[in-house]
């Protein structure tokens, strides 16, 4: 493609500078534009051509937050890369920013050292970005529509089991599909379930608390050992694995500080092979919207043991990173728009307990949704 055009909000000069510097050093990065606030940055957007926009979340007058309202309002289809401070507040907003449909963010560098060591933190963490972003696919959005399933040979193997636990992983796009998975789920949901979303520390103890607003369901952050109940979700905590094991009757998840898996610190890989380890066949995993391939082998181990495993589909996924590795690799029983994943879920965790009914099966008259798996 051509080069990026990249366009640039943010308060601070020098910040303005730095960053049109270092992303001009990049011969595949042109930097179009920049303003120093909200308000500022849409009336000039409408004078110049740009492919990205970065944006700080928190600016006097117009803030990013009411930035990416207004782009919503007008719906601009332009990706958003959030650049904002490792702070509780600046994690906070950053949460609210993404659950409003940026596609990611950069935390901004604190303490990291020299001032040439902090150049090279945001070249390294921005361009990777930026770059991973545009080697992508392009994604055509769709309306709603029949769901077409395409399972997978192993998904004919056996008859699905008795669903004891659910695991979910993300990444890029995650905070605002797991906001709307988490949101449409029922209050009455009788397994638990564990969240792996790429997030450092201080952000995913935000995106828990922010989660937790808004699901009938209690969500909070794995950041010591836990008991957790049927109908409670926990979310690894950042820049911690989480695991998963039985003790006796219990469900404990924990916080595990090892190496990270796949690049990553949560990873979704050592989630889903602890689940495969501990309960197999009785897994129900699902992967959404995500940069990479984070899961993919936590996956194919759970697939071994008769696990369902359900992915979200290309054009509801701001990034088929993640859940189109799973696909290709033939190890994902269906795939369904965020829309309906939800549903789908409840579907198959409540296959053979009494007196359920899905929103489908009301919606439709009682007539059940055929899937395979």
């Amino acid at each position: 493609m051509n080069r990026i055009r990249v366009f640039l909000v943010d308060d601070t000069a020098a910040v303005r500078h730095i960053l049109t510097q270092i992303l001009e050093e990049d011969p595949d990065i042109v930097v179009v534009g920049t303003a120093s606030d909200g308000q500022q940055g849409l009336e000039r957007l409408k004078r110049v051509e740009a492919d990205l926009l970065i944006l700080d979340v928190e600016m006097p007058g117009m803030g990013g937050l009411e930035m990416l309202k207004a782009l919503k309002e007008q719906k601009s289809t332009m990706p958003v890369l959030v650049f904002s401070s490792i702070t509780e507040r600046g994690a906070m907003v950053t949460i609210e920013a993404l659950s409003l449909g940026a596609s990611d963010y950069v935390p901004k560098p604190a303490m990291v050292g020299t001032a040439a060591e902090a150049r090279d933190y945001i070249r390294n963490s921005l361009l990777g970005k930026i770059k991973s972003l545009f080697k992508l696919e392009p994604v055509v959005a769709e309306k709603p529509r029949n769901i077409v399933i395409q399972p997978s040979a192993s998904s004919y193997r056996r008859i699905p089991s008795r669903v004891d636990l659910v695991v979910i992983g993300s990444s890029m796009g995650g905070p605002k599909a797991l906001g709307e998975v988490m949101a449409a789920l029922p209050e009455d949901f009788p397994v638990p379930i564990l969240l792996v979303q790429h997030m450092p520390a201080v952000f995913t103890k935000a995106l828990a608390e922010r989660l937790n607003q808004n699901s009938p369901l209690l969500i909070r952050e794995c950041d010591q050992p836990t008991v957790v109940e049927p109908g409670q979700v926990l979310l690894a905590a950042g820049d911690y694995h989480m695991t998963v094991s039985k003790q006796g009757d219990q469900i404990v998840a924990s916080p595990l500080r090892s190496e990270p898996v796949n690049f990553c610190r949560p990873a979704v890989d050592v989630l889903f092979n602890a689940a495969a380890e501990h309960f197999g066949a009785n897994t129900l995993a699902v992967v959404l919207t995500g940069m990479g391939q984070d899961g993919l082998e936590g996956c194919r181990t759970l697939s071994e043991t008769g696990a369902q495993i359900l992915v979200q589909d290309r054009a509801s996924s701001a990034i088929w990173g993640m859940p189109g590795a799973v696909s290709r690799a033939g190890l994902a029983c269906a795939e369904y728009p965020l829309v309906k994943m939800a549903d789908e879920i409840t579907r198959r965790v409540n296959r053979g307990r009494p007196t359920f009914r899905s929103r489908l099966d009301r919606q439709n008259g009682g007539n059940q949704h055929e899937v395979q798996g």
